[in-house]
């Protein structure tokens, strides 16, 4: 990959331009590399996991889990961060091709490769090691390391190669809130990570991904083409192919934001089942409807109430939890 600071001539690039932001800190461009959306809901999901797992298990003074929680969160948004940030500097030139990426940090030529994949590598192994010191135990490490190996080596350059990346990538986006049961498990080593509300944590975040990522990926088909993604929504201008699996999704989507009251009847029960219930079956309702009739509008509704739907379950989740922990 070229260091050149200039940045990259790109006719697809229609937004503001480079020269334009040049006010910009480098400080901020490199935040902007560890694509914050992700970092945050990442770490929310490795909180909720220590949170739902402290509950689970072992009793911990409200220190101990104040500071269990900081290192957690801090250990795995740098983690998570840092692996995006060498995603960015993989994808430099691919994402140089897509309109909606052509204004990132590397493309737009406000930073250098080389400055991008040192801050990147420093940041996920100052992660790792924040969580190996931090929690005294080296399961939430190596499950933050096996999530940025897994982004960074596999799932990346699988992008370009086949359309299961999106499958591979549900992993490394699933595996956080094993960090933060782990790190609260009574169990010493590798045995902290069989704690069963953090697989059911697992699964809820694994079914979750795919609606959300196939409606984003038929949303901007013709934008991952351009960037020589293989995505499901390639050829299906239709939006047949994506739509089944949507909506199929959706429905095992129920089942899977559930386990986590299957595993854990003492913490979670009819009030998380109703919301799940009710939830589930509206975003089911909205991912039938573009199924009905598929266009940018329904697809985009889905995406939408994709991101509104988590963070519901997640809280309502995490209040039974504590309702039922201190009545």
């Amino acid at each position: 990959m070229s260091h050149a600071t200039r940045a990259i001539p790109n006719p697809a690039f229609t937004g503001t331009d480079p020269s334009a932001e040049a006010g910009q800190t480098a400080v901020g461009a490199l935040i902007e590399t560890t694509k914050p959306g992700i970092t945050r809901l990442v770490s929310i999901t490795a909180l909720v996991g220590l949170l739902m797992g402290a509950m689970a298990g072992v009793e911990l003074s409200p220190g101990r889990l104040i500071f269990l929680a900081t290192v957690c969160t801090i250990g795995t948004a740098l983690a998570s961060g840092g692996a995006n940030a060498l995603n960015m500097w993989l994808e430099t030139s691919r994402d140089a091709r897509m309109r909606r990426t052509a204004g990132r940090p590397l493309p737009s030529g406000r930073l250098r490769t080389g400055h991008v994949a040192w801050f990147g590598a420093v940041a996920t192994l100052l992660g790792v090691l924040v969580l190996a010191l931090g929690t005294g135990g080296p399961a939430p490490a190596l499950v933050a390391l096996a999530c940025a190996g897994i982004y960074v080596l596999v799932y990346t350059p699988l992008k370009p190669v086949t359309a299961w990346n999106t499958i591979v990538g549900t992993i490394p986006g699933a595996l956080p809130p094993l960090i933060g049961t782990a790190a609260v498990s009574g169990e010493p080593g590798l045995g902290a990570l069989g704690e069963p509300v953090g697989w059911a944590l697992f699964a809820l975040m694994t079914v979750w991904q795919l609606p959300h990522f196939y409606a984003i990926a038929w949303l901007h088909r013709e934008d991952y083409e351009r960037g020589g993604f293989r995505m499901l929504s390639r050829n299906d201008a239709s939006g047949a192919r994506s739509a089944w699996a949507i909506l199929s999704l959706s429905i095992l989507l129920i089942p899977a934001m559930l386990a986590p009251a299957w595993v854990a009847p003492d913490l979670l029960g009819l009030p998380y089942v109703a919301i799940v219930c009710v939830t589930g079956v509206g975003f089911v309702v909205l991912c039938a409807r573009f199924f009905a009739r598929r266009d940018r509008a329904r697809a985009r509704g889905v995406f939408i109430a994709s991101i509104m739907h988590l963070p519901l379950v997640l809280i309502a989740m995490v209040a039974e939890a504590a309702w039922r922990t201190l009545a």
